[in-house]
């Protein structure tokens, strides 16, 4: 079986496991039924994720043209506190500013390789859990736009981590750590105007379970920037990772904009 486009963010539908899929233009995969199969991953050719050009990539998935003008590339896509469009004022696009940032976002706890703070879309949630490889989640305040979720977040990393160590979320080398005590301790700790929106502690924490029959006892990364192929047997997946025999890890999302072509021995 052969299979060939432009790698871009595998999308995930909740289960026991997580099922995980590849979308290409004229291939969609199933990436648990190849788990324990040998893949031959080659690259193509660079396809800019803007403006389709086999140009080189910038970053995210995009050349360096596209990532400083396009809207879904604007700093406060990372930096929510940045947001600005609930004061109608324009980065990029205004419009799409509107569209993103006005609507209801959570603010996270989630245990990946340890507790951390997150923000995203609520139209989002599992999936931006799954992305990020985390073991539980537990959803802390849900606001009604980008920036009060931003600001809620920028309050909180004094406190607790923002970033996942990816090493060890791929290793699963993650403690057991209770949320909601995690929780309890950082309300205390939010800013004013996002107090009244704390979400009752009703609210369960979702835990998530993933394909992976071997974790990884080290990991070397595979980027098809500086490799141009690669073989091995695919032993599991998690977060946007693809992880094999060897402990060669590929991170489909930071390969975003490279065609690749899979073959899978039969």
């Amino acid at each position: 079986m052969n299979f060939q486009g432009v790698f871009t963010k595998m999308t995930t539908e909740i289960g026991e496991p997580i099922q995980y899929y590849l979308k290409f233009e004229e291939d969609f995969v199933n990436m648990n039924l190849l788990i324990n199969k040998e893949l031959e991953l080659e690259f193509v050719k660079n396809q800019c994720l803007g403006c389709d050009k086999d140009l080189e990539i910038y970053r995210q998935g995009h050349c360096k043209s596209c990532f400083f003008e396009l809207p879904q590339t604007a700093d406060w896509i990372v930096k929510p506190e940045l947001s600005k469009a609930h004061l109608g004022i324009e980065d990029r696009d205004l419009e799409y500013e509107k569209r993103v940032q006005l609507q209801p976002h959570i603010v996270y706890l989630a245990l990946s390789s340890e507790v951390k703070i997150g923000v995203t879309r609520k139209t989002q949630v599992p999936t931006r859990w799954i992305d990020q490889g985390a073991n539980k989640a537990l959803p802390i305040l849900e606001v009604p736009n980008r920036y009060l979720a931003g600001i809620a977040e920028v309050a909180l990393k004094d406190y607790v981590a923002d970033k996942t160590n990816w090493r060890k979320m791929l290793k699963n080398e993650v403690p057991d750590e209770d949320l909601y005590d995690f929780k309890s301790k950082l309300i205390g700790y939010l800013p004013d105007e996002v107090k009244d929106y704390v979400i009752d502690d009703s609210k369960k924490e979702l835990e998530l379970h993933y394909p992976v029959e071997v974790y990884p006892s080290s990991v070397k990364s595979l980027n098809f920037g500086k490799v141009k192929s690669y073989k091995g047997v695919l032993k599991g997946v998690k977060g946007q990772y693809l992880i094999f025999e060897d402990n060669t890890v590929c991170n489909v999302r930071g390969n975003e904009g490279y065609v690749v072509k899979i073959k899978v021995a039969i």
